[in-house]
């Protein structure tokens, strides 16, 4: 069994795309997952299961499409990827609520950060399949920056990362 972690994209952020908690966990148990654990509520799932990294996330994005109506984003790391993309960050003396981890698909083109428009501060490093960026102390509510290869990411902060590293390091 390998201890996953799920991040929906748009999910309970904004007033858009409301799943409460209990619901995503129970489409996570009924698609067979087990260990299944939600951390707070903008779409953060934990748990065990026997199936590929492809295999979860195409059960966790037809479960969604289902529930929602509409093609909802899953990004999925293992435990062991959770944790490299915290060790990661590039930007480790910043507090952990001002940056963040832009999760992808895919490993993110090598000009990502220069198609980058409306800096106003913000640093950014590319990572295995992320997109990291520091933030001002404005934080990410004021700032305008736009990344086109992050436009069907999810992001989480830093602390967010290390909470879902150290929570399915234990599954």
């Amino acid at each position: 069994m390998t201890a996953y972690v799920a991040l929906l994209r748009a999910v309970n952020v904004g007033g858009t795309g409301k799943l409460p908690m209990t619901e995503l966990a129970a489409m996570c148990e009924a698609a067979g997952f087990e260990q299944v654990k939600t951390y707070i509520a903008s779409g953060n799932v934990i748990f065990t299961s026997g199936e590929s990294e492809r295999a979860v996330k195409a059960a966790l994005e037809k479960a969604m499409e289902k529930y929602a109506g509409k093609p909802v984003g899953v990004m999925v790391r293992t435990a062991a990827e959770m944790a490299a993309v915290r060790d990661a960050n590039p930007f480790p003396d910043a507090p952990g609520n001002r940056v963040v981890a832009n999760f992808l698909d895919e490993a993110p083109p090598q000009d990502a950060i220069a198609q980058a428009t409306n800096i106003n501060g913000e640093e950014m490093a590319l990572g295995k399949r992320e997109i990291y960026i520091r933030y001002t102390d404005h934080g990410m509510a004021d700032s305008k920056l736009k990344i086109p290869a992050a436009k069907t990411g999810t992001a989480r902060n830093m602390n967010t990362v290390a909470k879902l590293a150290e929570m399915t390091a234990k599954l």
